[in-house]
């Protein structure tokens, strides 16, 4: 299954800002390697086994909104609700503010809000419970997206897009937060949940995107690729204590066999030749789906280096991870065309061309 959209008559819109944020709390990998084996091992015979995935991931550093402690207690639905709102809500602001600066406006200037998070519940949704600390007017509109997981970055990038471009002058604010450290449990004793003790961290990312400016970069067009019968590759599990994750030992291989073609499928709908295509820009996930995608995408070893500074500093912080690598990206120099691209729970691919505004006006 196959999505795709790109300009309406000749209309682009501009990423005119990007910024990120972290929470406080800094965890180092050697801490949480340590840690875990203290907390899993005396219950889980297999633990020594699966600990060489603290080692494997590449992550050297990861932030939470709690001091880790504060995960070594047994904590239910209420208390892990209860953090994420907090902490989901101060890096909602932070990142949204610093995306509106760069952009030389204010939270009064916003006209729609597309609120990006899949790693908690929250009813009123994120951007109500931060409009009166960002500056939202009464009349702002709102978008809440829930459940596209680390796609939500270019995804939520891609709906930022089209409800600009069918208001255009309109100011479409995207952030996207993700608290995945709500998710470490002590009570599962899987290979999924060891796994994501060594790989989930916290951050948001925000965007700002207007159509009838420069930008720093204008949005060529986004698609996405749905497979189906993929349901038990990523996702949730819900139960009385919270979210229990769900990952498949087949994603990387899955990757790299299947991303590749539906990325090309995508570029084809939007009218992007592969050749031209300067910098990929990818959600990277883990160290082996980094190495899957350099393979699938016909990369070489490596090139991919933001993606693996970003896992190293931060960790998999699922939707705004992809923003993460795009801001390094951008920090360099914006190529002349990149092209983000992200996996999640669906199974999903999608992706989003990116040009320099020169190249955009010359095509």
């Amino acid at each position: 299954m196959q999505r795709s959209t790109g300009p309406l008559d000749g209309v682009q819109a501009s990423l005119l800002s990007l910024a990120t944020a972290v929470p406080p709390h800094l965890l180092t990998q050697a801490d949480a390697s340590r840690i875990a084996r203290d907390v899993f091992s005396p219950r889980y015979p297999d633990f020594d086994r699966l600990a060489r995935v603290f080692a494997s991931t590449g992550i050297a550093t990861r932030h939470l909104v709690q001091p880790m402690d504060w995960y070594l207690e047994q904590r239910g639905w209420g208390e892990r609700t209860e953090s994420y709102l907090a902490g989901a809500c101060d890096l909602f602001v932070d990142a949204a503010q610093n995306a509106l600066t760069a952009a030389g406006l204010t939270g009064a200037d916003v006209d729609t809000v597309v609120s990006v998070s899949s790693t908690g519940i929250a009813t009123p949704s994120l951007e109500a419970r931060a409009a009166g600390r960002v500056g939202f007017r009464p009349d702002v509109e709102r978008v809440p997206v829930f459940g596209l997981g680390c796609a939500g970055g270019v995804q939520g990038l891609a709906i930022a897009d089209r409800l600009a471009r069918a208001r255009p002058g309109s100011v479409v604010l995207l952030v996207a937060v993700e608290i995945c450290s709500a998710a470490f449990r002590l009570d599962k004793l899987t290979k999924a949940n060891i796994v994501a003790t060594a790989l989930f961290g916290d951050g948001a990312a925000a965007a700002v995107v207007r159509v009838g400016e420069e930008g720093i970069a204008r949005i060529e067009g986004a698609g996405e690729h749905l497979w189906s019968d993929t349901l038990g590759i990523m996702g949730w599990n819900i139960d009385e204590i919270g979210f229990g994750v769900v990952f498949d030992r087949e994603i990387p291989p899955f990757a790299r066999d299947n991303v590749g073609p539906a990325i090309d499928g995508i570029l084809t709908r939007i009218g992007v030749e592969r050749d031209s295509i300067d910098r990929f820009v990818c959600h990277p996930g883990g160290s082996k789906v980094v190495t899957a995608l350099e393979q699938t995408l016909h990369l070489e070893q490596g090139a991919l280096d933001h993606e693996r500074a970003v896992l190293s500093g931060h960790g998999n912080m699922s939707a705004p991870t992809v923003l993460f690598v795009l801001d390094r990206v951008l920090k360099a120099g914006m190529p002349g065309r990149a092209v983000m691209t992200a996996l999640g729970p669906g199974f999903t691919c999608g992706c989003l061309s990116l040009a320099r505004p020169a190249l955009a006006r010359a095509a």
